[in-house]
């Protein structure tokens, strides 16, 4: 996600993100899809709303996370923001061509959310506080949304996390590479170990954090294909213009950083990654004995 939130209660000088670092080429579109659809069960099984309950999905780019969600807990009411007008386009076609229902489109600022005070039961946050350069900022108004006793779930990556074989010192510069534009850009691509206390210093109570592991090998096909090789990997390959434009790398040594990468993809590579689930919830207001 890409959220231009200049101004806003929590700081209004704080710098506005520069632009989202993976672009939005179709090839983009895709790599998001391959993502959502290869980590449904290991990111969002232990994801399940009430029925009737309201939920708020923060940055929800294309959708691709967003039919899952809607698909899991069909009896909850979504709503579903971005900042972007054709990402919200795009996820209200595609939930459209899936006969998903439960789910109110609304293009808006998380920084100026067009609802009041207390209006959801839950919000689900999904790769997108890595964007923003106040992920703090970002999470207290979401929870200003959220009514007294209500939950967050939010689910970050973190590239710092990614191991591999063969190992290769230009794979690991080319993740660092694109980890440094991010940096660059406003973003954190090393965030998911930082989401305990992120979430404590936005205000929330009873924070758990489980980790998420990704291994894929030979004897996981499914894995090696979805995760390796068209989402991981095509992410580090996708900032190539940028890396062209900034320079943080020789050209050359980049395209064999990309080439070793797929080669963990290839016969007797493995590949191993970490995503961070957090939840909390919406701290309860003190009651006054004298009053109650």
């Amino acid at each position: 996600m890409n959220l231009n939130h200049t101004g806003g209660t929590v700081n209004p000088h704080r710098e506005a993100p520069k632009g989202y670092v993976h672009g939005h080429s179709r090839r983009e579109l895709e790599r998001l899809q391959d993502q959502a659809s290869t980590l449904a069960d290991l990111l969002h099984h232990d994801t399940c709303y009430p029925a009737g309950s309201r939920v708020l999905e923060a940055g929800c780019g294309v959708g691709a996370q967003t039919c899952i969600l809607a698909r899991r807990s069909p009896d909850a009411l979504f709503t579903s923001v971005d900042v972007s007008a054709d990402a919200i386009a795009e996820a209200r076609e595609s939930l459209t061509r899936q006969g998903i229902a439960n789910v109110t489109f609304r293009q808006a600022d998380i920084f100026h959310l067009p609802f009041g005070r207390e209006s959801f039961d839950h919000v689900f946050v999904c790769f997108l506080l890595e964007h923003l350069p106040d992920p703090v900022g970002a999470l207290t108004c979401l929870k200003d949304v959220l009514k007294p006793g209500g939950t967050i779930t939010v689910i970050e990556g973190d590239h710092g996390s990614a191991f591999f074989h063969p190992d290769s010192r230009e794979a690991r510069q080319a993740i660092g590479c694109l980890v440094e534009i991010q940096q660059r850009m406003g973003g954190n691509a090393l965030i998911g170990r930082e989401l305990f206390h992120l979430m404590h210093d936005a205000g929330f109570s009873s924070v758990r954090v489980s980790p998420r592991f990704v291994y894929a090998d030979g004897n996981r096909p499914d894995l090696v294909k979805g995760f390796t090789k068209n989402t991981f990997t095509a992410m580090v390959e996708g900032v190539a213009e940028k890396v062209r434009e900034l320079g943080p790398m020789d050209p050359g040594a980049w395209q064999r950083g990309i080439r070793d990468l797929y080669r963990t993809a290839g016969p007797g590579g493995t590949f191993c990654y970490t995503f961070f689930k957090a939840t909390g919830v919406a701290v309860l207001p003190k009651v006054n004995p004298l009053t109650s």
